[in-house]
């Protein structure tokens, strides 16, 4: 085997570990985005709502027997 054949193998690995390393910081920050998102969605949805006591109707209304 060539040695230029050699060296043409060990670059083509070499762009395909930076690619891969690429998609992994992508997805990575996707992942955090969707993340932080979601936690921004329950804190502004616990916010709009005020917590209220919560009474059953039976305490409405006396026992029968």
């Amino acid at each position: 085997m060539p040695r230029n054949a050699t060296r043409e193998y060990e670059m083509f690995e070499y762009e395909i570990a930076t690619a891969r390393r690429a998609d992994l910081l992508r997805e990575a920050d996707r992942y955090r985005m969707v993340q932080e998102a979601r936690k921004a969605h329950r804190a502004s949805s616990r916010s709009q709502e005020p917590e209220r006591s919560v009474s059953g109707i039976r305490s409405r209304f006396t026992r029968a027997a």
